[in-house]
């Protein structure tokens, strides 16, 4: 076995540049099922990680009857069709009890605009309660106070994104800002939120009195209102009484009450879908290049024939010969798997500098064990043809 290892090795070493074409198709392969599984992972942890961070005592009330069945088809929020309004958020605040804090959110997306510098970007009419249950914190200036909802001021709070758009390095507490063609007062500037996330960044909107936005928006229907329980023993009691509230104002089937851990295991759930999915679509690549293997191991045998006849004729036996190619389509495969680990690994790392990544331990394995198992496969093939050759016959081919 030692001296098959050794003739084995020296084969693939003789033919070096065949043998790194061959094993290209591998390294793609487990590189793009590493990477693409990181990124899949990554999001996933980095959702994970901003439902984490508003505590586990907080419920949100969306529009519609929001369902998950079997298999992914239920359905989503109707925001287009929400029928929630701050009066509920302000009557659900007053039941008081288990309930701390009650938030509630109007977005819609405008350009804002500061001396000839403009942003598309998404504005979120809030209330104070809502500001508190995100944990905004402001950098400079002040926040939207309570007197700012009721008065429906024109003023803004803005993202750090935002403000080195529109301003640069100056102050932009005090300065007038156009939104939607209206002007706003910018009295805060919020501190930087993370990172940029997912490649959208989280910093880049402007939050603004709720009543100011339901007058640009022409509505005062609200997307969320976000609920926050005294403590996560709590929630049960909170949402038993927020529903008891809201069908005395709604149909069943015109709100859904969701705490964060539903939230989360629905999300968690489709994005570990999409994560195998993109694992899935990248192990093609893997299979690709066990063809590879298999085909230039083929023609390695084809050129290999006198050698082959040699080797029988002086005793080696049909065994010696299969386990001989078994092992050359095998190294080339581990060989390209492990290549195409610290390419995966690296582009991971590279990625990362723009939206989040995670290398899994059980991707990496996975990408080597099917990059194994691969060149076991494809190598049958050839390492049977190879050990049926007559040696009379293999002596006597040109």
């Amino acid at each position: 076995m030692k001296e098959i290892i050794i003739l084995s090795f020296k084969s693939i070493w003789r033919n070096k540049v065949r043998s790194a074409l061959t094993m290209i198709g591998i390294i793609i392969g487990v590189s793009a099922v590493i990477i693409l599984i990181s990124v899949g992972q990554g999001i996933q942890n980095y959702i994970t990680g901003r439902f984490e961070s508003l505590g586990a005592n907080t419920v949100n009330v969306l529009p519609g009857k929001v369902t998950l069945d079997e298999g992914f088809t239920g359905s989503g929020p109707n925001f287009a069709g929400s029928k929630l309004t701050l009066k509920m958020a302000e009557d659900l605040q007053k039941i008081g009890g288990p309930i701390n804090l009650v938030g509630a959110e109007a977005d819609f997306s405008a350009t804002v605009s500061y001396k000839g510098e403009s942003k598309y970007t998404s504005i979120a009419g809030i209330n104070v309660g809502y500001a508190k249950i995100l944990n905004l914190e402001i950098e400079e200036g002040r926040e939207i106070s309570q007197t700012d909802i009721e008065a429906s001021r024109k003023v803004a709070v803005i993202g750090k994104s935002i403000q080195e758009k529109l301003f640069g390095q100056s102050s932009a507490v005090g300065k007038q800002i156009n939104i939607a063609s209206e002007k706003f007062e910018v009295i805060g500037i919020l501190s930087k939120i993370g990172s940029t996330g997912i490649g959208i960044d989280i910093n880049n909107f402007v939050a603004i009195p709720i009543t100011s936005a339901g007058k640009i928006s022409g509505s005062d229907k609200i997307q969320v209102i976000s609920i926050q329980a005294k403590s996560k023993d709590e929630i049960d009691e909170t949402i038993e009484l927020a529903k008891k509230y809201l069908r005395t104002k709604l149909k069943d089937d015109e709100f859904s009450i969701l705490d964060q851990s539903s939230l989360l295991g629905t999300i968690t759930q489709i994005l570990g879908v999409l994560t195998l999915a993109l694992g899935g679509i990248a192990a093609i690549s893997i299979v690709v290049g066990g063809v590879g293997i298999m085909n230039i191991m083929l023609v390695s045998v084809t050129e290999r024939t006198k050698e082959i006849g040699l080797r029988k004729a002086v005793g080696a036996k049909p065994s010696d010969i299969l386990t001989q190619f078994l092992i050359e389509a095998t190294t080339l495969s581990i060989s390209g798997g492990i290549l195409g680990i610290l390419l995966g690994w690296s582009g991971s790392l590279a990625l990362n500098q723009f939206f989040p990544t995670f290398v899994t331990v059980w991707s990496v394995a996975l990408a080597f064990g099917v990059s194994a198992a691969i060149g076991i496969i494809f190598g049958v093939a050839p390492a049977i043809k190879a050990s049926r050759l007559d040696p009379i016959n293999a002596l006597r081919y040109e």
